[in-house]
């Protein structure tokens, strides 16, 4: 099996779509010979990733949320610091909710990287 490297500029792209377009090449879905229980996806580099577009009140409203395990370990982060911080987390998180849930998963996100 031959995997691609395809580099897409994320300067101007709206989150979503951009998300949407990464999980498809990552799983493989491009490609012919796709099979859903099959880790046949491409690697993909994104470049400009803090030039992304937010669209809405997404900056203000949506949070993300993580547990520790711990009674009163709930952590909440908001868009607007995460993207300060970690662009390319904003971008890995969207597109993780994108593809199965499975142990496919953990292997084809992997292959996202940033420059």
């Amino acid at each position: 099996m031959q995997r691609k490297t395809h580099t897409i500029d994320a300067a101007g792209r709206i989150l979503g779509r951009l998300a949407v377009e990464i999980s498809l090449l990552l799983r493989g879905k491009n490609k012919p010979d796709f099979a859903p229980y099959k880790d046949g996806g491409d690697f993909v580099t994104v470049k400009n990733v803090e030039k992304m577009l937010i669209s809405g009140k997404k900056m203000e409203q949506k949070k993300y949320y993580r547990y520790s395990g711990y009674s009163s370990g709930l952590k909440e982060t908001s868009l607007k610091v995460m993207f300060k911080k970690k662009p390319g987390e904003v971008l890995r998180t969207a597109v993780s909710g994108m593809m199965p849930k499975n142990k496919l998963r953990a292997m084809q996100i992997k292959r996202l990287k940033f420059e």
